[in-house]
C-alpha cells in the first residue's frame, strides 16, 4: 500500500508540474483532464500527508521516551506516543479503503423510482413522504430535481414516481437507498387509530449516457396516445403521452406529464437509458455474487431495507442494524447520517472481499 501511495505522490507531483506549463495552460481540454485527475488524487494526498506528518511526530516521541534525561519527559512522550499511533492507525485505515477500487458510477446523476407497494392509499402517500424526503435531501446537497413521469392518487399519494436529480456525485450518495421501505403508523384514514404497516419501493440508478447503453433505435417501438388525468383541456385532444417499449429486453416505459410529445418522448428515452444499464448492472453483480458472495452490492432490491416506526418516532436501517429516534428530521431530509454509516458498511466488506483475495 505505501508503494503505491508513493506512486500517487509522484503521479501528483507530475501533474502539478504539468499543469504550470504555460503550454498545456492554453490547451484548455489538455488542462481540464489534467485538473479533473489532480483533484481525484487530492484529497488522498492530504490524508497521506497527514500520516507522514503523524509518523514523524512518533519518530520523534519514541527518541524523546527512550533517550530524553528528563523521567516527567519521558513519560509524557510515551502517553502522546500511544495517542498519536492510535490517530496514525485510523488514519491508515482511512487511507486503505480510500484506494479501494472506484465505482465508476459515483460522478452520475440518478434515476429515482418510488413506487408504492402494499398498503393501498397508504403506501401512495408514503410513497409521496419519501420523495419529500430525497428532495429535502436535495436541497440541502443543492442539487436538481426533475419529475420525468408520476401518476398520482386523489389524496396527494403517488401510486409511481420518477424523477432525475442531477449535482455533485449524487449516485455515490444514494445508491445504498435501493430496496423496500417499510412504514409503520396509523393511516390518515384509519378511525379506529390502529397501526398500519405499509411498504414502497425505491429504485436508485445512475444516469445513462449513450455510451455506456448501445441501443439500437430500430428495436424501440414507440406509441402515442392521449394523455389522461390532470393537464386540462389538451388531455383529450392531443396524443402527447408517449410509450416506449424495448423489444429486446421488455422494458417498457411511458411518460405523459409534459404537453409536448417531443418532451415527453426525451424523458422517456432517459428513463429507458436507465432501466437497461441498470439491467446490465444487476447481470454482472449477479455474476459476481455467484463468484463472491461477501462482496459489496448485489443489485437485489427484493430485500426490505428500512422501516419507519412514527409512533416511537424512530428509523431503522435492517442491512447495518442502525436505529436513529429522530424521524420528523430525518423525514425531512436529514439523512446524512444515514447515508455515511451505509457507505462506511459497505467500504469496510468491500475492504474484506479485497483481503481474501
Amino acid at each position: 500500500m505505501l508503494s503505491k501511495l508513493q506512486e500517487l505522490e509522484e503521479k501528483f507531483l507530475s501533474l502539478e508540474s504539468e499543469m504550470s506549463d504555460p503550454k498545456v495552460a492554453q490547451d484548455r481540454e489538455r488542462y481540464r483532464k489534467l485538473a479533473k485527475e489532480h483533484a481525484d488524487i487530492s484529497e488522498i494526498m492530504r490524508v497521506y500527508n497527514d500520516y507522514k506528518d503523524l509518523l514523524r511526530q512518533i519518530s520523534d516521541n519514541k527518541a524523546l521516551a527512550a533517550n530524553d534525561p528528563d523521567p516527567a519527559i519521558r513519560e509524557m512522550a510515551k502517553v502522546e506516543l500511544t495517542e498519536l499511533e492510535e490517530k496514525a492507525a485510523k488514519i491508515l485505515h482511512k487511507i486503505t479503503l480510500m484506494l479501494l477500487p472506484k465505482d465508476t458510477n459515483d460522478e452520475k446523476n440518478i434515476i429515482l423510482e418510488i413506487r408504492a407497494g402494499t398498503g393501498g392509499d397508504e403506501a401512495a402517500l408514503f410513497a409521496a413522504d419519501l420523495f419529500r424526503m430525497y428532495s429535502r435531501y436535495a436541497e440541502r446537497k443543492r442539487w436538481r430535481v426533475e419529475i420525468l413521469s408520476s401518476n398520482e392518487t386523489g389524496i396527494g399519494g403517488f401510486k409511481e414516481i420518477i424523477a432525475l436529480i442531477s449535482g455533485d456525485r449524487v449516485y455515490s450518495r444514494l445508491k445504498y437507498e435501493s430496496g423496500i421501505h417499510r412504514v409503520q403508523r396509523v393511516p390518515e384514514t384509519e378511525s379506529q387509530g390502529r397501526i398500519h404497516t405499509s411498504a414502497v419501493t425505491v429504485a436508485v440508478m445512475p444516469e445513462a449516457d449513450e455510451v455506456d447503453v448501445d441501443i439500437d433505435p430500430s428495436e424501440i417501438k414507440v406509441d402515442v396516445y392521449r394523455a389522461s388525468g390532470a393537464g386540462g383541456q389538451h388531455v383529450n385532444k392531443t396524443e402527447s403521452a408517449v410509450r416506449l417499449t424495448h423489444i429486446p429486453t421488455g422494458i417498457v416505459v411511458q411518460c405523459q406529464d409534459e404537453r409536448s410529445q417531443h418532451k415527453n418522448k426525451a424523458k422517456a428515452m432517459k428513463i429507458l437509458y436507465a432501466r437497461i444499464l441498470e439491467m446490465k448492472k444487476a447481470a454482472q453483480q449477479a455474476q459476481l455474487t455467484e463468484e463472491r458472495r461477501n462482496l459489496v452490492g448485489t443489485g437485489d432490491r427484493s430485500g426490505r431495507i428500512r422501516t419507519y416506526n412514527f409512533p416511537q418516532g424512530r428509523v431503522t436501517d435492517h442491512r447495518i442494524g442502525l436505529t436513529l429516534y429522530r424521524l420528523e428530521s430525518f423525514m425531512d431530509g436529514d439523512i446524512d447520517e444515514m447515508i455515511e454509516a451505509l457507505g462506511t458498511h459497505y467500504q469496510t466488506q468491500a475492504l474484506a472481499g479485497s483481503r481474501e483475495t
